[in-house]
């Protein structure tokens, strides 16, 4: 991590991306995540982390091939917090944590941002928790009468990403069953919270439907 990151909001603003379909190839990779963390504020370097990783299968991994297509996102994520957030990461609770990782995923990927923040925000606001099948159908959707690349991805790839994004809400605890479709608010530490505005990162929590986040 470098100096930058230590004292300053890291990266870009997810509004600077472009609509991607990475997310296919990854998941939550919370475990994989921390352990990346964790070299930076060692002080490795990015070449360096890669090839610890790989080298020594951080990621306890059975192909090296699956390290190589996780690693990408991984990295991402961890270039987009600063070093109090790499603190909490690491030493707060696993809840937080989830919720760290929540937030680097909403700012490395511009479509999952708007997801949240056009679908799960507006529904957490209005009380609605129930995610239908419907909700994820009629968004991709939208995007893709609003964006040629989104147009252009096959069936498959869409069908991929509604996964992955089902899986995600799931993992952090905003998606309580996957069966019935049931959501909540996550219960967003405040030191957390605090740091997320200080940071001008109001929006995420907004889009974590973070009722205090206003």
């Amino acid at each position: 991590m470098t100096t930058k990151h230590r004292g300053e909001r890291g990266g870009y603003m997810t509004k600077e991306l472009e609509y991607s379909a990475t997310l296919t190839g990854a998941s939550f990779l919370l475990y994989e995540f921390k352990k990346v963390t964790s070299l930076y504020l060692n002080g490795l370097s990015e070449n360096e982390i890669k090839e610890k990783v790989i080298e020594k299968n951080l990621f306890d991994y059975k192909y090296p091939s699956s390290i190589k297509r996780a690693l990408p996102s991984v990295m991402r994520r961890v270039k987009v917090i600063d070093y109090q957030l790499a603190e909490m990461i690491l030493h707060e609770s696993i809840e937080t944590a989830k919720t760290i990782n929540l937030y680097t995923i909403m700012k490395t990927d511009k479509l999952f941002f708007e997801f949240m923040d056009e679908v799960i925000k507006d529904k957490l606001q209005l009380s609605d928790f129930l995610l239908e099948k419907k909700d994820l159908n009629m968004f991709f959707e939208s995007k893709a009468e609003q964006d040629t690349k989104v147009s252009g991805w096959t069936e498959k790839t869409l069908i991929k990403l509604k996964q992955v994004y089902i899986k995600l809400l799931f993992e952090s605890g905003i998606l309580t069953d996957k069966k019935s479709g049931t959501i909540k608010r996550l219960l967003i530490d405040e030191d957390l919270r605090n740091h997320l505005r200080h940071i001008g990162d109001i929006a995420y929590l907004k889009a974590m439907g973070d009722d205090e986040g206003y």
